[in-house]
């Protein structure tokens, strides 16, 4: 998702309860900063640095991995047919916006995402909106289906992560099959 403000209580709960936490989107940004690396003119809630800083002390404190992608689509504007280009999370350039992971971030996140036996996904990785930053968005998604049909629990749910699988995501044959009413194990 794109704002810490918005979900930093749901992630530090998540910090307590869980191995690992991933951070994409706009959110990850203000994570980067708060990191002291440049991020262009990507999306940052300068209020919420010392949030973040809090939120990276106490996955330390606890043990949790906190993931961030390490590579970033990088655009000179907020649009559909803008200038982009694929840089390291390390070297957004100035005037340029993350709008989305790069392949080598989606393929670590994917490799992440493989060792999980519970996933609970509250946003996207990009603007996935538009189809020059919808890619990493759609793989995670797509990621999630495969994990799920070998075993694991994927609750997707949160905005745009909620949104984002009719639009991209797998083809309805390859969705696992809602669970029956009540939840119970098929």
């Amino acid at each position: 998702g794109s704002k810490v403000s918005s979900k930093i209580s749901v992630l530090e709960s998540l910090i307590g309860k869980c191995d690992k936490v991933i951070i994409g989107g706009g959110m990850a940004f203000t994570f980067f900063k708060a990191q002291g690396k440049e991020v262009g003119s990507s999306l940052v809630e300068d209020d919420y640095l010392d949030t973040a800083k809090q939120a990276m002390a106490l996955a330390e404190e606890k043990g949790v991995e906190l993931i961030l992608p390490n590579e970033i689509v990088v655009a000179d504007a907020f649009a559909a047919d803008a200038n982009t280009m694929v840089v390291s999370s390390d070297e957004i350039p100035e005037g340029w916006m993350g709008l989305d992971n790069g392949p080598k971030a989606t393929d670590m996140i994917k490799e992440k995402l493989a060792e999980c036996k519970t996933v609970i996904w509250n946003g996207p990785m990009g603007v996935f909106e538009m189809d020059a930053f919808s890619k990493g968005t759609f793989d995670i998604c797509d990621a999630l289906v495969d994990i799920t049909a070998k075993g694991a629990i994927s609750i997707i749910g949160g905005g745009g992560a909620a949104a984002a699988p009719p639009k991209g995501g797998p083809p309805p044959h390859k969705a696992p099959p809602p669970p029956p009413p009540g939840g119970a194990p098929p």
